[in-house]
């Protein structure tokens, strides 16, 4: 098994980091980019491999489409191949094949899309056979599973013959990435109406003008900066995250709020941000709902802190490249912290015996093959050795990670 062990900070620091690429924005740049018959000029993308599957994939002339593990790539890449008339089988390892499509695939169908699954009802392997007329102008799809889905038809909207209104139901979640993408499309000339109290969003046909996009540095992937900057016990301590905007079209850009109370202050700068460290609250109560990839990153910090936290909006979670709730739980677990569910599938408490409860040094984490678990966990070496189980799951959205965090504390490979 390849493993890496993180040597306890020894020392305060006062590090730039140069963040990786947001991979939320790279992707949606890439699809509507591509719908503007790839003229942009695309800048700053994700060398993250989700994106770097997405642009093989775009470019690719096979049939089948193996997106790997990249549950983004396959929801945006299933629309687009669907708009484009494309013969496509599309298919990834056998965990993406366990996460559910449904949901778009039936909307996709009323539209007029023939899709036939492979294996399984509502899961891939699916076979995208065609797309000959549009035959509805109106969907209604479920807003509280993922928005993903809704991004996907709203990417490809535009393309339509008879434009689309979408009409979401249940719960809204994940608002800001469903604005990320509107504010993307804006940008390469389309524009829409959305009405969040009915709950409904238009896009006319129209056509996507080539533009100069620049993507952003990476909200979810400077979290762990912030968490890093929570646990370190130096109060000199000193991250300045590069690349960053305060109005960031980024939901994740929460961290900042979210961190204030955890004992992080944000101060923006011509280049980014500056963490400093500041006195943390005596709780946290917070809605993950329009930020569930923060939530695996606050819940360490809280447990590690000794700072009670009750969390709601994680349910989707369970639906991500692990089951993350039940493999937070069982690695909280090695230093005294736990995810309590409080109520089924809606409230839960993150708990720990005592601040700082680390014991059995070094701390061994497994990663359970999620990129957000191996990061997540690698701030508490600013409290104890920490092992890393199979490191490289961050090349999925943060390649440059372990050579970032040896600037600040040894890494032994």
């Amino acid at each position: 098994m390849d493993k890496i062990i993180l040597h306890k900070s020894t020392n305060p620091f006062d590090a730039k980091i140069a963040l990786a690429s947001s991979k939320s924005e790279s992707n949606r740049a890439l699809i509507i980019n591509a719908l503007a018959n790839f003229e942009g000029d695309l800048q700053n993308l994700s060398t993250a491999r989700d994106t770097q599957t997405m642009i093989r994939l775009l470019k690719a002339i096979d049939q089948t489409a193996d997106v790997i593990d990249a549950g983004t790539t396959m929801r945006f890449l299933t629309a687009y191949f669907t708009a484009t008339n494309q013969n496509k089988v599309m298919t990834g390892t056998p965990r993406m094949c366990e996460r559910p499509i449904g949901i778009l695939v039936d909307a996709l169908k009323t539209l007029g899309a023939e899709i036939e699954y492979l294996k399984n009802e509502g899961y891939p392997p699916l076979h995208i056979k065609g797309f000959s007329e549009q035959k509805a102008e109106e969907v209604s799809i479920r807003a509280d599973v993922s928005s993903q889905y809704i991004s996907a038809l709203l990417m490809i909207a535009p393309t339509l013959p008879k434009g689309l209104t979408l009409k979401l139901t249940g719960e809204l979640g994940s608002i800001p990435y469903i604005k990320m993408t509107l504010e993307q499309m804006k940008a390469f000339g389309v524009n829409y109406e959305a009405n969040w109290e009915e709950k409904t969003i238009k896009v006319a046909t129209n056509k996507y003008q080539a533009t100069s996009y620049k993507v952003e540095s990476d909200w979810s992937g400077a979290s762990y900066w912030y968490s890093i900057v929570a646990l370190s016990e130096y109060e000199d301590t000193k991250v300045e995250l590069l690349g960053l905007k305060e109005n960031s079209l980024q939901g994740d850009s929460a961290i900042v709020e979210i961190m204030a109370q955890l004992g992080v202050k944000s101060s923006f700068t011509a280049d980014g941000v500056l963490l400093t460290k500041i006195p943390a609250h005596e709780k946290l109560v917070w809605d993950f709902t329009n930020c569930p990839d923060l939530a695996q990153t606050v819940a360490v910090t809280c447990a590690a802190k000794g700072i009670p936290a009750i969390f709601t909006g994680i349910e989707s979670l369970k639906i991500k490249e692990t089951d993350r709730v039940l493999a937070l739980q069982n690695e909280l677990k090695k230093f005294g912290g736990d995810l309590v569910e409080v109520e089924t599938n809606t409230s839960y408490e993150v708990t720990s015996t005592q601040p700082l409860a680390i014991a059995n040094a070094p701390l061994t984490i497994a990663t359970y093959d999620d990129h957000r678990m191996a990061m997540a966990f690698a701030p508490l070496a600013m409290l104890v050795d920490v092992v890393i189980e199979e490191p490289n799951v961050v090349v999925k959205s943060y390649p440059s990670f372990w050579d970032d965090i040896k600037k600040i504390i040894s890494v032994e490979s």
